[in-house]
């Protein structure tokens, strides 16, 4: 089965009602540290509420965790946003607690999706009108095929912009939370010296990266050059259209710094977060909704 990057599964979400937790208006964020800089806490708008009564989760494989409990499957409640399985401890479990998750929680992201899908979900997630929403996405645009079928950038922010302005019609209030595209070559460089990720890559999981993962050649080097500045470039667009939202958090670069390991990764397709990844996103992702001086 080809995999590019990650694989399109059926979304779902977790049950419950409906919830409206809101804030004053607050000013728009500080802008964050230069990407690829050493993470700091990201700059909370003031007015932000740093304990939401409700989280949804829009966005890609990463917060659908998929690979990280069985091949080639979804694995929601591993979810580092809103998953129920107290390994992981999600930001949704930490903030809501287990009852809370099952009732006031919905992940509405899909493997496999890229920006161009985000408005719709986005629009899905002010159905609810949550206190908090969690936005994932990225990697999908930069894992096509070849380089030169990456979304391009320009196509990326205007998506991005349009997934918060359609929040905004039907849930003013909610708070959003962005994680930056994680490094997608230091991924490439952590799994290639494992030969079992190479058999799973060679299936097409993020060519435009992990193709021919031995091949240190010029053009090779080249390629995978390109994508990580295309990341980069994503990485600024979610940085300025969040900090032109009076409700939106960016972390930072957190997730694009932060140094996966081994143990961190899928040990089915060497890519996708682990159990133990999912784990480390939501101690990210909680640190920086609840930083001290994040208050209400």
């Amino acid at each position: 089965m080809a995999l590019s990057g990650c694989v399109a599964s059926p979304g779902s979400s977790n049950a419950g009602s409906p919830a409206d937790t809101g804030s004053s208006a607050p000013e728009p964020p500080k802008p964050s540290a230069p990407l690829g800089s050493p993470p700091a806490a990201p700059s909370a708008p003031s007015g932000w509420n740093p304990r939401p009564a409700s989280v949804a989760a829009v966005g890609d494989s990463i917060s659908r965790a998929f690979d990280a409990c069985t091949v080639l499957t979804d694995c929601p409640e591993a979810s580092w946003a809103t998953g129920s399985d107290a390994r992981v401890n999600s930001l949704a479990l930490r903030l809501l607690g287990a009852p809370g998750v099952a009732e006031r929680s919905w992940n509405l992201a899909r493997s496999g999706a890229r920006a161009a899908e985000l408005p719709e979900q986005m629009a899905r997630a002010a159905g609810h009108r949550p206190g908090l929403v969690t936005v994932t996405v990225g990697a999908n645009d930069a894992c096509r095929p070849t380089p030169a079928l990456m979304t391009p950038v320009a196509d990326f922010r205007v998506s991005v912009e349009t997934a918060l302005a359609r929040l905004r019609e039907d849930s003013p209030a909610t708070q959003v939370y962005v994680t930056s595209v994680p490094d997608l070559k230091r991924l490439w460089a952590t799994g290639r010296d494992n030969p079992a990720s190479h058999d799973v890559w060679r299936l097409g999981v993020c060519a435009s990266m992990l193709a021919a993962p031995d091949d240190l050649g010029a053009a090779a080097e080249r390629r995978r050059a390109a994508v990580r500045e295309r990341v980069v470039a994503y990485n600024q667009a979610l940085r300025d259209v969040c900090a032109r939202d009076r409700r939106c958090m960016y972390d930072g670069g957190a997730v694009f710094n932060y140094r996966f390991g081994e143990s961190q990764l899928s040990p089915w397709d060497w890519f996708h977060p682990s159990v133990d990844g999912q784990a480390r996103l939501a101690d990210i992702a909680y640190r920086n909704v609840t930083a001290p001086g994040t208050r209400a």
